[in-house]
């Protein structure tokens, strides 16, 4: 069972409600909504260039 707050519990309890708004917490995850999907591909092509590179560029031996 729940203990009762009593009158200065629940005046804080009202008064602390407001931190729980979903507009108020996990605010960049809103803000910012393809930032890690962009994040994700960015790094996919980074080692995909890498892998190229590494792998079809001429050497600079032959030159």
């Amino acid at each position: 069972m729940a203990k009762p707050l009593g009158p200065t519990g629940e005046f804080f309890k009202r008064r602390d409600e407001w931190r729980k708004h979903p507009m108020v917490g996990n605010q960049m995850r809103h803000a910012l909504p393809g930032l890690g999907t962009a994040l994700v591909a960015f790094g996919i092509y980074l080692v995909g260039e890498t892998v190229y590179n590494r792998f079809y560029r001429a050497s600079d031996s032959h030159h």
